[in-house]
């Protein structure tokens, strides 16, 4: 996922406005649909293609276009009925991604059930911290320890493959520092900077906040 990703938000409630409005200002494409009207407008002004629709109808599904999004983001956990419907008209429509936010975790399990690539609850992810995630490209994982600084957990990517981390010298390239090397489930802190890093290692990583992109 990305910034080169097209991103759909279902309601326009307090998470889903945040998680919209997060990929709007990360400068991804976003479309906001709500079936109040007064949301929709009030998230107009900074959300700028937003609609009020009723995204239980397979039709309106269609002519918004949801077929072409590639990732739908459900935060309708009031209307368990809502999400389940949505989910499973953006599955069979083809929609590769589909994230929904749940209330409890029978919710959960049904959202899982009907489609759902990814299940969230409000309380443990905020919506501005999904849509970093969404965001940074590459990223598993990403979590703010201050306004400027985050920690980003990080796959190997190909051009690292068989290389060590003095070769890479990943600090200077991209100011992110090493701390730990996750293989086989083991969490290494004590890492060998002349250890070269196989493709299967996810390494979880400090990193300048404003520089992420340059990794994604």
């Amino acid at each position: 996922m990305g910034i080169h990703q097209s991103y759909a938000v279902f309601g326009l409630g307090r998470y889903g406005t945040a998680v919209a409005k997060e990929l709007v200002k990360g400068g991804a494409e976003v479309l906001a649909v709500d079936t109040d009207e007064e949301l929709v407008n009030a998230a107009s002004a900074e959300i700028p293609y937003c609609k009020c629709a009723n995204i239980t109808e397979a039709e309106v599904i269609r002519q918004l276009g949801i077929a072409n999004i590639d990732v739908v983001i459900i935060a309708m956990a009031s209307n368990l009925k809502a999400s389940v419907m949505a989910t499973m008209l953006c599955k069979e429509i083809g929609v590769k991604t589909v994230i929904a936010k749940c209330a409890t975790d029978l919710d959960r399990k049904i959202l899982n059930k009907v489609g759902a690539d990814r299940v969230v609850f409000p309380e443990s992810e905020s919506g501005i911290r999904l849509a970093k995630n969404l965001l940074s490209s590459g990223f598993m994982d990403i979590m703010e320890l201050s306004k400027d600084v985050s920690m980003v957990e990080l796959p190997v990517r190909p051009e690292w493959e068989g290389k060590t981390l003095m070769e890479l010298n990943l600090r200077k390239k991209y100011s992110i520092n090493v701390v730990a090397v996750i293989e086989d489930k083991n969490v290494r802190i004590d890492i060998d900077p002349e250890m070269p890093l196989q493709p299967t290692m996810k390494m979880i990583v400090i990193a300048d906040t404003a520089k992420l992109g340059k990794l994604a």
